[in-house]
């Protein structure tokens, strides 16, 4: 298994706090050497707001613990730009959340393999997808 993949909000979370929610063959597609892991700038203003709004319990500060774990993850920023942007609104996702139209767009624009648990986004059409 060697490939780019960007992960899921979600999927980055539980691989860092909760690795038994994702399937063995997710957990050894992370571990892998020959995997490199991408990561949306979305997915920290998510997790932001999953502190925020507590839904996600931290022992620390919430920029500090995002700062460690995308450090200690491994994971490299893809960035958010323009044509992902534009891209945003010609994917078929199945619904109008913006954070995973911006997500799923940047797997589109970066060729990078999704990989998620998200119903809809596995639904989705124009870009590729992993199940976690």
């Amino acid at each position: 298994m060697n490939g780019e993949y960007l992960l899921d909000t979600h999927v980055w979370l539980w691989g860092l706090v909760d690795p038994s929610r994702l399937r063995k063959k997710t957990r050894d597609l992370l571990a892998s050497a020959s995997s490199t892991l991408w990561l949306s700038p979305i997915s920290v203003w998510e997790t932001s707001l999953l502190v925020e709004r507590g839904r996600l319990e931290l022992d620390t500060d919430a920029r500090a613990w995002i700062q460690d774990a995308i450090a200690s993850s491994g994971v490299g920023e893809a960035p958010l730009n323009h044509e992902v942007a534009l891209q945003s609104r010609e994917l078929t996702v199945g619904h109008d959340d913006p954070a995973d139209r911006f997500i799923a767009a940047t797997a589109s624009v970066y060729q990078l393999a999704l990989i998620t648990a998200d119903e809809r986004l596995l639904r989705g059409k124009g870009y590729e997808k992993i199940r976690a």
